[in-house]
């Protein structure tokens, strides 16, 4: 919408800084244009009438543009003819710890081609910046956003990593840490020492009355090591808000010195060649007495507001929400209304990796489908982060109603998946443990790699070659299962290898409270060589691993482009859907069960006339669809991938 009197200001402003309009910033100058009303309104909602702040704002946009490298400005070219580049089916990521993977950033680029090998072509890198040893949370509490923590190299390393990835057409993805800083940051240690301004930069307050007013509706994130919400502050005879960890200060962003500081971060990493920017733990940005201080409104016009000044100053980078919320908490990070698909572009579907697990422990797939009418809703334009395993653990928060759609007790079905996957449960192969357990409620999550919770642990101890099939079934069935929903799959180190777990951080005092380590394992590059040696375990899931990544990329339809129809079954064993595009379809049909599933080709002709004969992808072998109805068995965690 024109705005003769704002964009007269912001003219104003980028006369002032010299920008060529009519020359190199033409395309600068049209998205600023374009983009400055929403970006002011955006502002008002959360910092009313300040117009010298929104001033700085639209400054530090123009900075960002014109410290912006040559490379990436062509970069960024590239990618908008491509309209919507991150949607692609050519894209598989893996997230990994530098230091567990390879050492360190330098010795990294040794591993591309392993990782080129496997398809892998978007890295994400676990946070390398600098954070206090023993007070790290995994490199979530930064001390320095600018500055590489040397246990990973330094920032020149990172930036020509980053050119090294986009000469073999590779993507960067990293961390911004928005909801707090370690209390060993610059911000903090000023606010120590009694720097009002600074204070300012996070929920202080001389007294209890405040932090009671807010401990009255706020969870404990981790109940077991960090209780409460709130640490006293000798140095200066404060309470600061603590959400996560007590050496973790949560940032007030109702201050828009702290909003401006964090953005400009923000555009750091977008100039040192970010492609995706993963914005660790958005729900808790913005905190109100009174509420759970969790999704808010601001939360939102705060996202928004963040991607309307990447759009216009570094619009190569896409944004991923790091949002681990209930289904319909979760799909407002993608924008509603007039932002539909203009706040996150991507955002974990955390909902539908725990459902997968509920599935491989039930031998059910209702509780997953019964999920499934909200998840649908995602947007068109905005994509999922789709996975198995991550750093962090398996949650079990998804909707009451969609278990006892399926006719379990909630409680009851919750204490089952805490018992089988812990192990507690007889006839279970899983190797995992429970994570931050609240005795007051019994909540608990999953900890536990990939290969250990499928039961690959317990059948290498056996020394059980039948067990040992069964769990690389498990383990291929559900990276199969969650590549070819629609969205990016985003591998974690050390599941294309089998690893197991790793119990070495028990003897680190500095992780040993958090058995999240078990699954975060130090690399063996001896064990990795085997990926390369047929007959081998870890063979056996790379190469099927690399083979679901492969098919994936033969296969345009796979592009998100919101086309996936879920599929009746007619059993509860198995799950389907239908993938379409122009002439073309695709069907995963997948079950979950340790018993064989029957599958009629009449459920595929109820989605549409078939073809004769189908192809099917994972096994290479055409099946007959004439005369019809042709029956199928599937076998235990079995799958079909078949495609027209």
């Amino acid at each position: 919408m024109y705005n003769h009197q704002l964009h007269q200001k912001v003219n104003a402003v980028l006369k002032k800084h010299k920008t060529d309009i009519a020359g190199k910033d033409n395309d600068f100058y049209i998205r600023m244009l374009t983009g400055a009303s929403s970006m002011h309104y955006l502002f008002n909602e959360i910092y009313p009438d300040d117009e010298n702040m929104f001033i700085k704002l639209v400054e530090l946009v123009i900075k960002a543009h014109r410290e912006r490298p040559d490379d990436l400005l062509k970069r960024d070219g590239q990618k908008a003819e491509k309209a919507d580049w991150f949607l692609s089916n050519q894209i598989t990521g893996m997230s990994l710890y530098v230091d567990r993977f390879a050492g360190n950033i330098r010795s990294l680029s040794s591993r591309l081609g392993y990782l080129e090998k496997l398809g892998v072509n978007l890295l994400h890198l676990m946070p390398v910046f600098e954070s206090p040893q023993g007070e790290s949370d995994g490199g979530y509490a930064v001390s320095d956003f600018r500055k590489v923590d040397k246990r990973f190299g330094t920032l020149n390393d990172l930036k020509n990593f980053r050119k090294l990835l986009s000469e073999r057409g590779m993507y960067l993805m990293v961390d911004i840490v928005l909801n707090h800083t370690s209390h060993k940051h610059q911000w903090a240690l000023k606010a120590k020492a009694g720097d009002k301004k600074y204070q300012d930069y996070f929920y202080m307050f001389g007294d209890r009355t405040m932090p009671d007013a807010y401990e009255k509706t706020m969870p404990e994130v981790f109940p077991e090591s960090s209780p409460g919400n709130f640490t006293w502050v000798p140095e200066c005879d404060k309470w600061a808000m603590t959400v996560f960890h007590k050496y973790q200060w949560d940032l007030n962003y109702t201050n828009p010195l702290a909003f401006l500081e964090m953005l400009d971060n923000i555009f750091f990493y977008a100039n040192l060649g970010v492609d995706v920017l993963r914005i660790d733990a958005p729900a808790f940005i913005w905190k109100q007495p009174g509420t759970i201080c969790m999704n808010l409104p601001q939360v939102h016009t705060l996202l928004r507001l963040i991607k309307q000044c990447v759009l216009i100053a570094t619009p190569g980078m896409a944004l991923l929400g790091e949002a681990i919320v209930e289904p319909h908490e979760l799909l407002k990070y993608f924008g509603t209304c007039l932002y539909t698909a203009k706040e996150c572009d991507f955002a974990y579907n955390a909902t539908q990796m725990a459902l997968q697990w509920d599935m491989l422990a039930t031998g059910d797939t209702r509780v997953m489908l019964a999920s499934q009418h909200e998840l649908m809703q995602k947007p068109l334009g905005a994509s999922w982060i789709t996975y198995t395993r991550c750093h962090d653990d398996i949650g079990l928060g998804y909707n009451d109603d969609m278990i006892r759609h399926a006719g379990y007790d909630p409680v009851q079905h919750r204490k089952f998946l805490k018992d089988y996957f812990s192990g507690k449960y007889k006839g279970s192969q899983a190797t995992g443990a429970l994570f931050s357990f609240n005795p007051k409620t019994g909540d608990a999550r999953i900890s536990g790699s990939l290969a250990s919770l499928c039961g690959l642990e317990k059948a290498l101890k056996a020394n059980d070659p039948d067990l040992i099939k069964l769990a690389i079934k498990k383990i291929l069935l559900m990276q199969a299962h969650s590549f070819f929903l629609g969205g990016v799959p985003m591998l974690f180190y050390g599941d294309e290898a089998g690893y197991t777990n790793d119990y070495s951080y028990l003897n680190d005092p500095g992780k040993s409270y958090d058995n999240r380590w078990m699954h975060r394992p130090v690399i063996d590059w001896s064990k990795n060589k085997r990926t390369g040696k047929k007959g081998t375990v870890e063979h056996e899931i790379f190469s099927g691993t690399q083979k679901l990544i492969s098919i994936r990329k033969k296969l345009d339809l796979i592009s998100d482009r919101k086309n996936l129809t879920w599929l009746n079954t007619n059993n509860h064993q198995t799950a389907a859907y239908i993938r379409t595009a122009e002439n073309s379809r695709f069907y995963g049909i997948f079950n979950f069960s340790g018993r064989t599933a029957g599958f009629s080709t009449e459920i595929l002709a109820a989605y549409g006339e078939i073809p004769s004969t189908i192809q099917n992808h994972w096994t290479g072998e055409k099946l007959n669809l004439q005369p019809y109805p042709e029956k199928w068995t599937i076998e235990p965690y079995g799958f079909y991938l078949l495609g027209t």
